[in-house]
C-alpha cells in the first residue's frame, strides 16, 4: 500500500483553526485526510473517522456519526491540539451505496450487521493500515485514541502504531439510533455507558 501526500491547507472551523493534508491511495485512488489543530505530536488526542456523508453531512440521525466528529473537533479544540484522520471507508468499508443498501435491509428489520452480512459483506470492512502510512508522514508513533470501539485500538497497534490512553467518543442516544448503538455494543464489542 502506498498512500500519498497530495495537498496541505488552512481549515477554518467551528472549533478553530485545522490544518488538513490531503493523501490519495496510488493503488485504489481513495482518498484520506488528516485534519490537525496545534502542533503535531506524539500521545496526542487522535480520532480515526470514517467517512460517513449520510451522519457527518445530511444530519443523518441513524447513527452517531456527525456527532462523534464534533465532538471530536471541540475536544481537540479544547486541548489546543489533536488530530483527525479522516477515512474515505463509507459505511464501514462497503461504500455509500451498499451502505443505502443495508439502510433498506434495516428497514425491513434486519440490524447494521446483518444487513452488512445480508450483502455480502463483514460486520466491518475497514482497513487501518492507512493510519500507519498517515501518521509516520507526520512522525507521529504513539496517540491518545478516541474511540468507543476495541477493534480500531487493535488495528492501530497491529501496524506499529503505541495507544498510550482510550479517549471515549460516546454521544447521546436519541429514537433513531438506540438500536444502531445497541448493536455496536452487542456484536462488535463497543464500550459503551449504556444505562440500560
Amino acid at each position: 500500500m502506498s498512500v500519498k501526500k497530495i495537498a496541505k491547507a488552512k481549515l477554518p472551523t467551528h472549533w478553530g483553526d485545522f490544518s488538513v493534508i490531503a493523501y490519495e491511495d496510488e493503488k485504489s485512488g481513495e482518498e484520506h485526510l488528516l485534519l490537525y489543530l496545534g502542533e503535531l505530536e506524539n500521545n496526542s488526542l487522535l480520532r480515526i473517522h470514517s467517512q460517513c456523508l449520510t451522519g457527518d453531512a445530511l444530519y443523518s440521525l441513524k447513527c452517531d456519526c456527525g456527532s462523534q466528529l464534533a465532538k471530536a473537533m471541540e475536544a481537540i479544540s479544547s486541548e489546543g491540539k489533536g488530530m483527525i484522520i479522516y477515512m474515505a471507508q463509507e459505511g464501514r468499508g462497503i461504500g455509500l451505496v451498499n451502505k443505502i443498501r443495508a439502510y433498506e435491509l434495516q428497514d425491513q428489520g434486519l440490524n447494521t450487521v446483518e444487513a452488512n452480512e445480508a450483502l455480502g459483506f463483514a460486520a466491518d470492512e475497514r482497513d487501518y493500515s492507512y493510519c500507519k502510512h498517515i501518521l509516520a508522514s507526520v512522525d507521529i508513533s504513539s496517540v491518545k485514541l478516541m474511540t468507543n470501539n476495541p477493534a480500531k485500538i487493535k488495528g492501530l497497534e497491529d501496524v506499529g502504531i503505541e495507544v498510550t490512553e482510550r479517549v471515549s467518543a460516546e454521544v447521546e442516544l436519541n429514537p433513531h439510533n438506540e438500536n444502531y448503538l445497541k448493536i455496536k455494543a452487542e456484536y462488535m464489542g463497543h464500550i459503551l455507558n449504556r444505562s440500560d
